[in-house]
């Protein structure tokens, strides 16, 4: 692996969990192999834009009616270039109100897109962006991975099945919980986090670029 596609999403910068543990995956890629190209997005502070009747009607049609869907294409066209250029895809989601960032969610929007990430026949739909690998690190506030409140976690299912719908299913997912418990709890959930990182980072194989 040899390319990696990094994408942040929270709005909370450097105080942000899910930003440091997506940067210490990063680092850790870069010490395993200097050589492997990184492309980062920073959805929280240069967010994808949402969907609006335009970049909706864009993203179905061959071509463009006016200069707002032209331009909804070539981002659409942008994103899916990173993504499949990309061997391994590093996604940090936070958790917010039980799902996933909007800036993020709309980040799928763009690039899930018909004939072009996955196709339907009459089988059904077919991902076409199979072999590639992901790692996705969540951090909740409180415990959803077990316990009462993981019938409300509607970040990982959902990032599962966005990712797998492209053909992406080889993903790990990297949680931090109970952020919001007092700080012993935040500092025991990011040691065993970048842990859990450092062996994933250590069973990749990476290949000069």
């Amino acid at each position: 692996m040899s390319k990696v596609l990094v994408l942040t999403s929270s709005v909370l910068g450097d105080a942000s969990v899910s930003n440091q543990l997506t940067t210490h995956i990063v680092n850790q890629l870069r010490l395993k192999n200097g050589k492997s190209k990184v492309i980062a997005r920073d959805l929280g502070s240069n967010p994808v834009p949402h969907l609006t009747q335009d970049s909706t009607i864009a993203l179905r049609v061959p071509e463009a009616e006016n200069e707002v869907q032209a331009n909804a294409q070539a981002l659409s066209d942008e994103l899916i270039a990173e993504l499949k250029a990309a061997d391994l895809l590093v996604i940090g989601a936070p958790m917010y109100n039980f799902g996933i960032p909007s800036t993020l969610k709309a980040w799928f929007d763009y690039v899930l897109r018909a004939g072009v990430t996955f196709s339907y026949s009459e089988a059904g739909p077919e991902g076409l962006l199979k072999g590639k690998r992901a790692i996705v690190v969540l951090t909740r506030g409180g415990l959803y991975s077990e316990g009462p409140a993981q019938l409300m976690d509607a970040q990982e299912p959902h990032l599962r099945t966005l990712l797998g719908f492209i053909g992406i299913t080889d993903v790990t997912f990297i949680r931090a919980e109970k952020l919001a418990f007092g700080a012993s709890f935040q500092e025991e959930a990011i040691a065993a986090a970048k842990k859990a990182a450092n062996e994933v980072v250590d069973e990749l194989q990476l290949v000069a670029a």
